[in-house]
């Protein structure tokens, strides 16, 4: 299989036998999905494979895990059966008595973990803070008198927690320096509203050399750049593809990502998360066989990553990507 560019795939290797300007050729190739070296403007460039590591848990651990979900739902089961009966008092959110007619707000059974397993636990999270985001941070102390249904401020302040998880992603909120200063004047020039939609605030010259820079990171055409939102993914792939499309998704892309493929009526099939040979097969697949039943080419082929993985914050290389596409 070739492709207009020069490059050609042979036994699942990308071979790219394009002259630069100076003669030498650019020897670029893929082996089992990873890039080894690729050159561009004459300069070779070396890729790193992507090697993930996960600590497996031990066998005991994981047994005592699904015998503390087990032992607790008995529980909630059981605790349920107490406050149908008004035994125990309910303290979850329920259907008021003149509604009942109505289609319920409340299901029962998709409260269940909320109500009896998660509320065992709900001080561990959404702990209120202090002070800057920074690796520490100062938390305000709270208690609960009602097995943590509501909470009471103590007035009493933690200091210096360590700070496991946040959207401070760049660790600027913690020190102001010369890059704080040129946010600073940014926001001046721009106003706090240069982040939102475009139908708001219009395209600005900063959009565009965002833009223009993405599209020489990626060594592509050109780029597009949305604002950071939930309706950003959700909204703008059924603008991108539909019926007839096919969407290749990562298997641990956000809930916007998954909202968006499905609601564009796309064929939507999952790859391995950062598997460039789980990727390339259904690439290769999806451009040879085309539609099921009628065989026919697919109208578009849209693939769906994130740039980094807030959950596991791991970064995508999109270098293999690029080289998929180009040479499927």
């Amino acid at each position: 299989m070739a492709n207009s560019g020069g490059g050609a795939v042979c036994n699942g290797n990308l071979h790219n036998h394009r002259k630069q300007s100076d003669g030498s050729q650019s020897g670029n190739y893929t082996e089992n999905g990873t890039v080894k070296e690729a050159q561009q403007n004459g300069k070779p460039h070396i890729y790193k494979p992507l090697v993930e590591f996960f600590e497996e848990a031990p066998l005991h651990v994981m047994v005592f895990t699904y015998l503390g979900y087990g032992i607790g739902t008995l529980f909630g089961y059981l605790r349920d059966f107490m406050r149908n009966w008004g035994i125990e008092k309910c303290n979850a959110a329920v259907e008021r008595e003149e509604q009942k007619d109505f289609v319920p707000l409340y299901q029962n059974f998709e409260n269940f973990y909320t109500r009896n397993l998660y509320m065992r636990i709900r001080d561990n999270w959404n702990r209120p803070i202090c002070s800057a985001p920074g690796s520490l941070f100062d938390m305000l102390e709270r208690v609960s008198d009602d097995y943590n249904w509501t909470f009471r401020y103590t007035g009493r302040i933690i200091k210096d927690v360590i700070n496991m998880g946040s959207y401070n992603f760049l660790g600027m909120a913690a020190s102001y320096d010369e890059s704080m200063r040129t946010v600073k004047e940014v926001l001046e020039a721009y106003g706090v509203g240069v982040a939102s939609t475009r139908h708001e605030m219009g395209t600005l010259d900063k959009h565009t050399e965002l833009e223009d820079l993405v599209a020489k990171f990626l060594n592509v055409e050109a780029a597009m750049v949305f604002g950071m939102g939930f309706a950003t993914n959700s909204m703008n792939i059924p603008a991108l593809v539909g019926k007839g499309c096919l969407i290749l998704s990562d298997e641990l892309n956000h809930a916007s990502l998954v909202l968006g493929a499905r609601l564009s009526g796309a064929t939507i099939r999952i790859f391995k998360h950062n598997n460039m040979q789980s990727l390339e097969k259904l690439l290769r697949d999806a451009v040879i066989y085309g539609q099921p039943r009628t065989r026919r080419a697919w109208k578009k082929i849209l693939i769906l990553v994130e740039g980094i993985y807030r959950t596991l914050w791991i970064t995508y290389g999109f270098t293999h990507i690029v080289l998929l596409m180009l040479c499927p």
